[in-house]
């Protein structure tokens, strides 16, 4: 394993870090978290290596904190820089006191006395203002630091470069959490700017919400590397070779995902391209960006639906049919409602009541883009 420093702190984590919003679940397209599978997961993660381990509040239906905590039993929690989040973006977090109330509620459920790294989840400009600066949760998170509830405070962060580098300017936070990868490199500016400040920076999305892990059109085979049947290895090329980045973040839900990610950044070429990988990468990026608009990750933030639209199955369906080309994608959309790994209604049952809008930390026109997705999927 490849490790490096998180900013001015000093601290050392592996190039890999562990993210827990994807984690085996009992069913497909459904939260509930397979636990022993899970917890075998992230140990072997660890007994590889990998000893940074993200989770946060609302993942899984708030279980994923719980499962993590289960894993860093016997010895484990000693092993890693643990990560959660204060979910400021609930609509329902409205009070100072209710950081210090999710805090000791998450620090409970992981069963830990202290969290390395507590962030701020999900920041935009308004939530910034609104919860951060209004609410005056900074020094809530001093008084819990002066406590030993938390080692350093930091955000994940959803919005415009220029919002991003206003809240890097405050000089509250030692880490920063931003989209990073092949097809969204917006942020590629001030990640560089936040490591010149003496940031952490950790990344999410390296391989684009799972878009550059699946089998690619054939269109796109010649970019290929050898061997390979997906883009998963460029993907964390791209994130790693930029030297700004100290962790960047995998959502590993399967054994496989993690031996192929553990392979991949402990070899002597894991932070630099080689021959024409430079060029594929920007092929790729080109080729996606043609063949779709949609930028949704899979995060699952815009749900639940008060209509019961299942979202991110039906744009995860649109992703396999403009992208990849799979016919099937049709049939799968169909069977929304009607199949127990598919529940929820389809995107027709949207009555465009916008409250996925105000969710979305992609800001993705998510009514307009349902619309497109009915469409192309509903059998005529």
């Amino acid at each position: 394993m490849q490790y490096r420093k998180l900013g001015k702190t000093g601290i050392n984590v592996s190039a890999l870090g562990f993210g827990c919003m994807r984690l085996p679940t009992l069913q497909p397209g459904e939260p509930k978290i397979d636990r022993e599978r899970a917890i075998n997961l992230i140990r072997e993660g660890i007994d590889s290596g990998i000893n940074y381990v993200d989770t946060a509040h609302m993942y899984h239906d708030k279980e994923s904190e719980i499962v993590v905590g289960l894993a860093l039993k016997d010895g484990y929690r000693e092993k890693v820089t643990l990560v959660t989040k204060c979910p400021v973006f609930y609509q329902d977090f409205k009070e100072t006191s209710q950081f210090t109330l999710y805090l000791d509620e998450q620090l409970k459920k992981l069963d830990v006395e202290y969290l390395d790294y507590y962030l701020m989840h999900g920041l935009n400009a308004k939530t910034f203002k609104e919860k951060v600066q209004d609410l005056n949760l900074i020094n809530e998170a001093l008084v819990a630091k002066e406590a030993g509830k938390i080692k350093h405070l930091a955000f994940s962060f959803h919005d415009k470069p220029e919002v991003l580098k206003e809240i890097i300017d405050t000089g509250h936070f030692d880490l920063m959490l931003v989209q990073y990868n092949i097809l969204d490199q917006v942020n590629d500016e001030m990640i560089t700017y936040a490591a010149k400040q003496g940031m952490g920076v950790a990344t999410m999305g390296s391989v684009g919400g799972g878009r550059l892990a699946g089998s690619p059109p054939e269109s796109m085979h010649q970019w290929l590397s050898e061997g390979r049947e997906n883009f998963a290895d460029l993907a964390l090329k791209f994130v790693l070779a930029n030297p700004n980045v100290s962790v960047a973040l995998s959502g590993m839900g399967s054994e496989e995902m993690l031996h192929d990610n553990l392979n991949l950044v402990s070899r002597d070429d894991y932070n630099h391209y080689l021959g024409t990988e430079k060029e594929r990468i920007a092929e790729i990026a080109m080729k996606f960006k043609e063949l779709s608009n949609l930028v949704c990750t899979g995060c699952g933030y815009c749900m639940p639906c008060p209509n019961e639209v299942n979202i991110k199955l039906t744009f995860e369906y649109m992703i396999d049919y403009q992208i990849y080309g799979q016919e099937e994608a049709k049939t799968w959309y169909s069977n929304i409602g009607k199949v127990s790994w598919a529940p929820g209604k389809n995107a027709e049952a949207c009555i465009e009541c916008q409250d996925c809008l105000e969710k979305c930390p992609q800001n993705i026109p998510i009514i307009d883009q349902l619309k497109e997705a009915h469409q192309l999927l509903a059998f005529e």
